[in-house]
């Protein structure tokens, strides 16, 4: 009963999840093979800068109180 499971779930991964990555694995240029990756740098990059400004924004308006005693665990 158990290795049937875990056949099953060898099968759904090598015979159906893995079909796209072994269709990148298999192309011939460099960069659309790595076009995915590329994709989710580009986004990891837009989130980045938006945080970073986000965090910009927020302590230029000046509503911190950045004392060295502003909370009590200090």
């Amino acid at each position: 009963m158990m290795v049937s499971i875990f056949k099953a779930i060898e099968s759904l991964f090598l015979d159906y999840l893995f079909l796209p990555f072994d269709a990148l694995r298999s192309m011939d240029n460099w960069w659309a093979s790595n076009a995915l990756n590329w994709f989710f740098m580009s986004i990891g990059a837009a989130a980045m800068i938006y945080w970073m400004l986000q965090l910009k924004s927020f302590n230029d308006s000046g509503e911190e109180n950045k004392d060295v005693s502003a909370h009590s665990y200090i």
